[in-house]
């Protein structure tokens, strides 16, 4: 049996993550070691009684340059490189597979974008990018994989996301690693890394009645959204076709982005940013629409938007990707 002394690398960021782990363990340790080798030949050296001269002034002004300015460079050099890292995380590439993940005392519950449900259970295929947009319905949980260095808080009220590539066929442990209740040590699970056949295979074998943005187009007619956002609606309403991803113009003269969370914000707290040149009419759903559906309205807006690019791409002779 082969030692680690931290979890097998299962991500295409692992290895990343591990260099600069030890890089930063040794830079520290070369640091302790040469400031108490310091401390202890000088004890020494000048010890009571030592015949060591002491008359003799030292330029100090030098040394204080040297011993200020070359562990700044150093540190300096790790910040940077750690901050590249750690922007990384943030950066999903444009072919990511988005999986939406809900957690509650004490579970994880996974949707993909097809339908299929999952229960402290993810499957994946490798060497597949995979965004996860999670949310809580209760109090804080943090998604921890440590085979794929992974770790994002998962915060009640708000869209957090992270991503991974997983490069190598396993199952590997999930934890909750945030403290959330009597039984936070039981909110585990895995992850299941699959050869793509295998991944289509699975998703083949499991029930889905409908894709998930299917099932956001149900949940936008059944709460009157498209009473307002609708073509033939006679209220002035933004429309959503293509707005994911955009930029949006808002009333107090502000810019947002919208992703995910400017999504949700617009259902439960319509009045927080106000689109520019409409009037603050929408009623708040809070309360009403449940995270599960939350995702899934997500999802449709986000489906509704990719065809209009579609279509715009088309009209204007482009090739579509």
């Amino acid at each position: 049996m082969s030692f680690h002394a931290l979890p097998v690398e299962a991500s295409s960021m692992a290895r990343d993550v591990d260099v600069l782990f030890y890089s930063l363990l040794g830079l520290s340790a070369l640091v302790v070691i040469g400031i108490t080798a310091t401390v202890i030949f000088f004890s020494v050296r000048y010890r009571r009684g030592s015949k060591a001269p002491r008359g003799k002034a030292l330029n100090t002004r030098r040394w204080e340059l040297a011993w200020s300015l070359i562990p700044l460079t150093l540190f300096l050099g790790v910040f940077v490189w750690s901050a590249r890292l750690y922007f990384n995380f943030y950066n999903p590439p444009a072919d990511a597979m988005p999986v939406y993940i809900v957690g509650k005392q004490w579970m994880w519950k996974v949707q993909h974008p097809t339908g299929q449900r999952e229960i402290n259970e993810l499957h994946v295929p490798v060497g597949q990018p995979v965004k996860l947009v999670m949310t809580s319905e209760d109090v804080i949980h943090s998604f921890f994989v440590p085979a794929f260095r992974i770790k994002q808080d998962v915060v009640p009220g708000t869209y957090t996301t992270t991503w991974f590539k997983p490069s190598r066929v396993g199952t590997y442990p999930l934890f909750c690693a945030e403290y959330c209740g009597t039984n936070h040590s039981r909110m585990g699970g895995k992850v299941v890394v699959m050869k793509p056949a295998a991944y289509r295979e699975w998703l083949r074998s499991q029930p889905a009645p409908e894709r998930l943005a299917s099932t956001g187009a149900k949940r936008f007619r059944e709460y009157g959204c498209s009473g307002c956002h609708g073509e033939n609606s006679t209220v002035k309403a933004p429309p959503l076709e293509g707005v994911f991803g955009r930029t949006v113009h808002l009333s107090g003269g502000d810019e947002v982005i919208a992703d995910e969370t400017y999504i949700r914000d617009s259902i439960l707290l319509p009045r927080k940013q106000v689109v520019a040149g409409y009037p603050p009419i929408m009623p708040t759903f809070q309360g009403e629409v449940s995270e599960e559906d939350l995702l899934a309205l997500v999802a449709y807006i986000k489906s509704i938007g990719a065809r209009e690019r579609e279509a715009s791409a088309t009209d204007s002779g482009e090739a579509r990707p």
